[in-house]
């Protein structure tokens, strides 16, 4: 990557995270600087002389900016890794204060007996997808099948996840690609039943070779609900979008048969009946 293209990039992330172009700008550039006036700023960061001190003033309220009081004025970043603490602290505090609001107007939730079964719905964004995961791993109560793609979906909020469902008494399978994902994962989950998956066409479709999308995750909770993601992958590997479809309340033969898919690798395959219907 550039010089460049870092200091746009890094400028951008800023502003995603709640500071205004010029507060991003004057950032960036006392973070290349061991300190800088007004007109040095301005010269590194192309903001207008007059609108670095605006900007300054924001960050030193932010913590983000130390300022010594000399002629003229010298000012500083405060180091890197304080000042990603700091924004971390502040944007986990803005999401605290957001569920607080939502949750005082009232959930909009179906509730158990209201809830709605058969349908399926669509999620995107690989964040997205393995925090609804966490959700529906967390909310079961007699067994977790996972069926993982990819060894970058495993993270140890997941691993952590599996763990204390196992604990709770909550039959956890989880399905890798190659032994050596096996071995990882079995080592990380002694409790759990742990199996190399015979779905070979998780990377790549057999009749389409120029298909570059690749089966990410495969979740099914308690025999009624189902989370199917994929990605789809650039030439070097690298993963440029996730998507997902998800469902609750499948009691009937596609559960049956999608469980029994899954289990592929199994031997024996442990397949208990499905519930009444």
């Amino acid at each position: 990557m550039s010089e460049l293209s870092s200091y746009q990039e890094a400028v951008e992330l800023l502003q995603k995270l709640g500071l205004k172009e010029y507060e991003a700008k004057c950032f960036v550039a006392l973070s290349r600087l061991p300190k800088a006036t007004a007109k040095e700023i301005s010269e590194t960061s192309d903001v207008p002389r007059t609108r670095v001190y605006d900007a300054i003033r924001v960050l030193e309220t932010k913590g983000l900016v130390e300022i010594q009081h000399s002629n003229p004025q010298q000012f500083r970043s405060v180091p890197i890794g304080e000042a990603a603490k700091t924004l971390r602290a502040e944007y986990e505090s803005r999401t605290e204060s957001l569920v607080d609001a939502l949750e005082s107007m009232g959930s909009a939730s179906l509730n158990a007996d209201e809830e709605v079964t058969h349908e399926v719905w669509a999620l995107s964004g690989e964040s997205a997808i393995g925090n609804r995961l966490l959700q529906l791993v967390g909310d079961a109560d007699e067994e977790v099948v996972l069926i993982l793609g990819r060894e970058g979906t495993v993270t140890d909020e997941l691993l952590e996840r599996l763990q204390s469902a196992r604990e709770s008494g909550v039959d956890v399978l989880v399905g890798t690609t190659t032994g050596a994902f096996h071995d990882r994962i079995e080592g990380a989950l002694p409790d759990a039943e742990v199996f190399v998956s015979e779905l070979s066409w998780l990377h790549s479709s057999p009749s389409d070779p120029d298909d570059d999308t690749a089966i990410s995750r495969l979740l099914l909770v308690d025999r009624d609900t189902i989370l199917v993601s994929s990605v789809e992958e650039d030439e070097s590997g690298s993963v440029e979008y996730e998507r997902a479809v998800f469902g609750k309340g499948f009691t009937n033969g596609i559960v049956v048969i999608a469980r029994r898919l899954m289990a592929m690798g199994l031997n024996p395959i442990d397949d208990p009946k499905p519930r009444d219907e």
